[in-house]
């Protein structure tokens, strides 16, 4: 197994207040890519929103290969979304991608 640090984008389609946004990153808090080297050292933060209310989610999975850290990523994605009470509709995604594997070990 492999540590990947994925990048998932999305829109909050009817804006999310803060207190959704804190609730998101608890959720998504046991991914977070800090964990691990490169996530630590560049400072990589797990959910980013610009000011159009696009946001990206970076998360941290233990996966044999690109695809299946991907797939992994997107689905702990919508189910943190969904836990705070968000779906396809309101915080639509796009692809996952690779941003990063944690060589150090």
């Amino acid at each position: 197994m492999t540590t990947y640090v994925i990048s998932v984008p999305g829109t909050f389609t009817g804006g999310a207040g803060r207190d959704v946004r804190e609730e998101l990153v608890r959720a998504l808090r046991p991914a977070d890519p800090h964990r691990t080297p490169a996530g630590a050292e560049e400072d990589i933060d797990i959910l980013t929103v610009h000011d159009d209310d696009t946001f990206t989610v970076r998360l941290t999975v233990e996966a044999d290969d690109g695809p299946e850290a991907e797939a992994k990523a997107r689905r702990l994605t919508e189910s943190a979304l969904t836990a705070v009470g968000l779906d396809d509709a309101t915080a639509p995604l796009g692809p996952a991608v690779v941003t990063g594997i944690d060589t150090a070990g």
